[in-house]
């Protein structure tokens, strides 16, 4: 008798894919069920995932959540200037995400496991694990479990007849959302190795980028973007469309030294054109209208919240604490940036907001709203104990 039903959590790549046969045969599951989350993946790329899934397990689920993905997960990492090791994490915020989706499947068809692809080496295994093990789920993870390697993968998927997505002699590993697209694998885990132009699908190089840069606008209300240049859009569609313009500059590329949960470092490859803008933008609005204790503070929470984000720890009592704080704080992030795109980079040129900390009739050299004599006594006692320590050693 086999062991009833398990739903993998799928994507069409190689690992996901041999996951189905080896479900069966090595596992012993009567029935596969696969879930495809759409979460801004090319539309090529769900829809070969798709047909993938109907041909090869034996019941497949598609589904768009690319709206809550933008409200409930790329926003809050907006709010949190959510990044890790200096890059706007993408795949991280995805991944509990599609978790949850899987489980509502499991659920729906009366399934006794979940299963996903993930290696024993990476971070996202983690965050499957965590999100299945929360919601009281058996996990199997046929590559982790097997110990499976990559040219092993490719030979079986051969003789199973499932198609492949990648060549012995470009095996990149890609990973994409509407907010980040990785590359790893192959010649790039030689952290010597340049990476061909070839990995970049999102982002033009900076050497071809047009002559002429470009100005933009993008307006914010409680810490989400809700404009550029003055048109107001859905979240999901002002990402992508961002996506585009900044892509065109060669904006948002990342090839670094990453420390992967488990302490190993390894080399990856991002492009987040649109991540990299809005970042920008909203870190800069909020040294505006945010005062000097509050941006201190919020500097520390931000950290954590993009290292519990990255774990993929969002049942985490202390996630759900500092995101009240963060939201808290956004009541007042309302207004606009002007930013101009060139050649690989994005700089602020501007900024305006109702609810700015600044006096033009307090600041300037030209206004006398401020009587400069009040400051006298203040710079008297400025520094004090650091002074008199100071005339105490010099008197010795």
């Amino acid at each position: 008798m086999g062991r009833g039903k398990i739903v993998l959590a799928y994507s069409g790549g190689l690992d996901t894919s041999i996951c189905i046969p080896l479900l069966r045969e090595h596992y012993g599951y009567d029935e596969v069920i696969t879930v495809v989350v759409h979460v801004g993946q090319r539309d090529e790329e769900i829809e070969a995932a798709t047909r993938k899934g109907e041909r090869i397990a034996d019941r497949h689920y598609t589904i768009d959540a690319r709206k809550r993905f933008v409200e409930e997960f790329i926003f809050p990492a907006i709010r949190a200037n959510g990044s890790y090791e200096g890059y706007p994490m993408g795949t991280s915020l995805a991944r509990p995400l599609i978790a949850e989706e899987v489980i509502g499947v499991a659920r729906r068809e009366g399934a006794n496991a979940v299963a996903h692809g993930c290696t024993g080496k990476g971070n996202d295994q983690l965050r499957f694990d965590f999100v299945f093990r929360s919601a009281g789920m058996e996990v199997i993870a046929p590559i982790r479990e097997m110990n499976l390697t990559r040219e092993w993968e490719i030979e079986y998927a051969r003789t199973h007849g499932i198609p492949v997505p990648v060549a012995k002699e470009k095996p990149w590993s890609t990973d994409e959302n509407c907010w980040s697209r990785s590359i790893e694998g192959g010649n790039l885990e030689d952290p010597a190795f340049h990476p061909p132009e070839e990995i970049y699908l999102w982002t033009r190089s900076p050497a071809e980028a047009p002559n002429e840069p470009e100005a933009i606008r993008i307006g914010f209300e409680d810490g989400a973007p809700v404009s550029v240049n003055g048109e107001r859009m859905e979240g999901y569609d002002l990402i992508q469309r961002l996506n585009r313009m900044a892509g065109m500059h060669g904006i948002g590329r990342n090839d670094m030294i990453e420390d992967r949960i488990l302490g190993l470092k390894v080399r990856e490859c991002y492009e987040h054109p649109a991540a990299t803008v809005l970042l920008t933008a909203h870190q800069d609005l909020e040294r505006l209208v945010l005062t000097r204790n509050e941006l201190a503070f919020k500097e520390l929470v931000d950290a954590r919240w993009s290292e519990l984000a990255y774990m993929g720890l969002v049942y985490e009592p202390l996630f759900a604490a500092l995101n009240a704080f963060i939201r808290k704080t956004q009541e007042r992030v309302n207004g606009g940036v002007d930013l101009e795109m060139f050649r690989g980079n994005v700089r602020v040129r501007g900024r305006s907001s109702p609810n700015a900390l600044y006096s033009s009739e307090l600041v300037s050299f030209d206004k006398k709203a401020i009587d400069q004599c009040h400051a006298i006594g203040y710079s008297q006692y400025f520094g004090f104990q650091a002074c008199l320590l100071r005339r105490m050693k010099d008197t010795k």
